[in-house]
């Protein structure tokens, strides 16, 4: 699953594809080693893949895969742009479904591509992918209540507010569902 092209066309014609990150590239991130990270993952990461937020997901998501290998193919990848192969971001589930058939989406679009339509490229794509499992039911999102870019990109794929949550770290996260035979492939 490593390299998966995706026919999901962004307004500048480009495509993406996800590119699968190993335990050993994620455990690279997580201890802020960008230059094993970017060799083990096979792409040129930038400074946004070892900040404290990313790396703290990243040893999280190792963590995971410890624990069980059988996850790799719904946790993070990296998202990059074709033609050109830049990388913009980051995306994937935090995990398989779970008993009741549910899956959480996760996106973070680099800030030098903010805005140009990737975060909505990367939803598609996860969104697509959750529909064509059977085992998937519904597909969740948490939005930080002050991120409005993020809270459009999730109303336009018909995410319903479910719910909310709050913390310190993060402050008020809105929590919204979609079900996956609503999804429709483009």
């Amino acid at each position: 699953m490593n390299n998966e092209p995706l026919a999901t066309s962004l307004a500048t014609s480009k495509h993406l594809r996800f590119v699968e990150l190993s335990a050993k590239a994620l455990w690279a991130l997580a201890d802020g080693d960008l230059a094993a990270g970017s060799a083990e993952a096979g792409v040129a990461l930038d400074e946004h893949f070892v900040c404290d937020r990313a790396r703290w997901i990243f040893r999280h998501r190792a963590g995971q895969l410890s624990e069980n290998p059988s996850a790799a193919p719904w946790i993070t990848r990296v998202a990059v742009s074709e033609p050109d192969g830049s990388v913009f971001g980051d995306a994937g589930f935090h995990g398989p479904p779970d008993e009741a058939g549910m899956v959480e989406v996760g996106f973070t679009v680099v800030p030098g591509h903010r805005r140009q339509g990737y975060a909505r490229a990367m939803l598609r794509a996860l969104l697509v992918r959750a529909a064509a499992e059977p085992e998937v039911r519904t597909v969740r999102a948490r939005v930080r209540a002050d991120n409005s870019a993020s809270l459009a990109t999730v109303a336009a794929f018909g995410f319903t507010r479910v719910g909310e949550q709050g913390n310190e770290s993060d402050g008020l996260v809105i929590v919204f569902e979609v079900p996956a035979d609503a999804v429709q492939a483009e």
